[in-house]
């Protein structure tokens, strides 16, 4: 069975999202600090020259601190629209930091969102081709550091062509949908379904081995003839072919897939014999 060439992904994407997130967080943070830093210096340059100006006319009478100043309107003009300036300044730099802020946060998480829907198929809202190289990898890397097991299943939809061309291609969405969430009803949360193809799929099992995938498949399997029991789809039984293949450090992901696609076929085979 011919299969598309892998698709290359970045894999540092996702590792990188919250690190870029933080970094422009502290950069706004850093410019908040300067901000604070000039307001506060104009106010003591503020306080200080007022102070310059009053120490002079300051007097004491009957134990009392007595100020007698006089201020050309230019001066207190002056005084008055650098205040007004040093205040509308800061407030406006307040306003473009938090709209920054926002702006970087959002911006972030828009990113993360296009980049995740970019590795899920869209019809059954499973993972895609795309995201294959990447989660595959994350896998390995982990069976590897835990000594672990990892086991692939590789899933057909028998005579799926049939179900198109007898009830047409949004019945044939149904099913592949309706299968999408069977597989994923069967298997754990640390384990991950990918559509691989047309009408097949990939299942990757965390710290399982050949006789575990064996579970696995026969809990698949019975999900389906419940589903098939059920009706829904009159007039056709729906049937997988899955083929197994346990992880051996050293081997690549294709030589995997090729064992699982032997199983596979072997299995379709039977299948065809049967009916």
């Amino acid at each position: 069975m011919k299969r598309p060439e892998p698709v290359p992904d970045d894999p540092q994407v996702s590792q990188n999202v919250l690190a870029n997130v933080n970094r422009e967080l502290r950069s706004l943070e850093k410019r908040d600090t300067e901000l604070w830093v000039l307001v506060v210096s104009t106010g003591i340059l503020a306080a200080s020259g007022l102070f310059a100006i009053l120490l002079p006319a300051a007097f004491l009478k009957s134990g009392n601190l007595h100020f007698e100043i006089t201020v050309s309107k230019e001066l207190a003009s002056g005084l008055l629209v650098l205040l007004i300036l040093a205040n509308t300044y800061v407030v406006t730099r307040r306003l473009e930091f938090r709209h920054l802020r926002q702006r970087a946060i959002s911006s972030a998480m828009q990113n993360e969102l296009i980049r995740l829907q970019s590795f899920t198929d869209p019809l059954t809202e499973i993972y895609n081709r795309r995201s294959m190289e990447e989660l595959v990898g994350r896998f390995v890397v982990q069976a590897r550091r835990r000594r672990s097991s990892l086991a692939f299943l590789l899933v057909d939809v028998d005579r799926f062509k049939q179900v198109n061309s007898q009830f047409g291609h949004l019945t044939g969405d149904f099913v592949l949908t309706e299968i999408a969430t069977l597989l994923k009803s069967s298997i754990r949360g640390s384990d991950i379904a990918i559509r691989y193809g047309g009408d097949e799929f990939l299942i990757v099992l965390a710290d399982t081995d050949a006789s575990g995938a064996c579970i696995i498949m026969s809990r698949i399997q019975a999900s389906v003839k419940e589903w098939n029991d059920a009706g829904s789809l009159e007039g056709f039984y729906v049937s997988l072919s899955i083929g197994i293949a346990e992880w051996q450090d050293g081997k690549t992901l294709g030589e995997l897939l090729e064992v699982a696609d032997r199983n596979m076929y072997g299995e379709k085979q039977q299948h065809a014999a049967s009916v």
